[in-house]
């Protein structure tokens, strides 16, 4: 197995650009929009880091994952475990469900396909 370094550098990078939106970024748009979008777009190039799989198919992953944690999140899961006082799990699942991240978490998706088939 070969790690990939090109999407081990695009995560850091988009890690790096999603924690400074959490810590300086308070908005109606960038950070309840822009950071949910990107956050299918890290978890696409976290995935990529290990797995050689097709565009489509790690993409429609990474929004499964989205998907799940935001049906968490309508379920108070962080509640359910304990965890609502940690700032971090706070953060990280989130603590409340909204359509418009699901649209956010679309749009990420959708923009890993146009970005991999313009690079083609």
């Amino acid at each position: 197995m070969k790690l990939s370094r090109n999407y081990m550098v695009a995560t850091v990078i988009i890690l790096s650009i999603e924690v400074l939106i959490a810590l300086y970024v308070n908005d109606k748009f960038v950070r309840p929009f822009l950071g949910d979008t990107l956050a299918v777009i890290l978890v696409y190039c976290f995935i990529k880091i290990i797995i050689r799989e097709r565009v489509l198919m790690v993409a429609a992953l990474s929004l499964c994952i989205a998907f799940l944690i935001e049906i968490l999140q309508a379920t108070n899961f962080i509640e359910c475990i304990g965890l609502e006082d940690i700032k971090l799990a706070r953060i990280v699942l989130g603590t409340s469900f909204s359509w418009g991240d699901i649209l956010a978490y679309i749009a990420g998706a959708v923009l890993i396909i146009i970005f991999d088939r313009k690079r083609r």
